[in-house]
């Protein structure tokens, strides 16, 4: 990730998350409970948005990320502990975390389907996961289009794949879908997710 994109990840943001993302965000926020962990905190835009938390595990790769984090960190109404570490190697034992969140950053993890796998690991059996992504649309021309941008895309947004299918990534990983609720024709969609009993995964 590039130093300059963490400066401007919100600036270019700021539009979507003001007309529509922050409702979404808290929404969905509002079902993590319990100690939570959170993968890819970014600049900590869903750190004030915890209400029922008891704590959260923020994890996030990028330096120039986690400093940008830190204001929001200290305006949360529950505790935040923000750990340098990827997604794909989570330095939690198993059976740790209630629930789970990752908003739009699923689309820039290098190894999505190891990074569920960890996810599956370091959660609870029946632990809440809660996803907000932006996925490749199921309209053919849309999703022709995404194909198409993909390329340029992912130079200007630091490695952020348009054209990613992440609801069958999840449905792949083995957690349990229970909920999908789409927004702007399906690009955006929040995915409720209990996560299976998994405790054939460490005989």
């Amino acid at each position: 990730m590039s130093k300059l994109f963490p400066s401007l990840y919100d600036l270019t943001m700021q539009p979507l998350e003001k007309r529509k993302f922050q409702k979404i965000r808290s929404g969905m926020l509002t079902m993590a409970s319990g100690r939570v962990l959170e993968i890819g905190a970014g600049t900590g835009i869903n750190f004030p948005l915890y209400k029922n938390a008891d704590r959260v595990d923020a994890v996030e790769p990028n330096q120039a990320m986690i400093e940008k984090s830190l204001s929001r960190k200290n305006e949360a109404a529950v505790p935040i502990q923000i750990h340098q570490q990827s997604a794909e190697s989570l330095k939690f034992m198993e059976n740790t975390f209630d629930s789970a969140v990752a908003t739009l950053v699923f689309c820039t993890i290098p190894n999505p389907e190891k990074a569920l796998a960890e996810i599956r690991r370091v959660c609870k059996p029946q632990a809440k996961i809660l996803f907000f992504e932006h996925v490749k649309m199921e309209q053919p021309a849309l999703a022709f289009a995404q194909e198409a941008l993909n390329p340029i895309w992912k130079r200007i947004c630091d490695g952020c794949h348009l054209n990613r299918n992440t609801l069958q990534a999840i449905q792949d990983s083995g957690i349990k879908i229970t909920n999908v609720t789409a927004y702007y024709k399906g690009l955006f969609l929040v995915t409720e997710c209990e996560n299976p009993d998994s405790s054939a995964l460490f005989c």
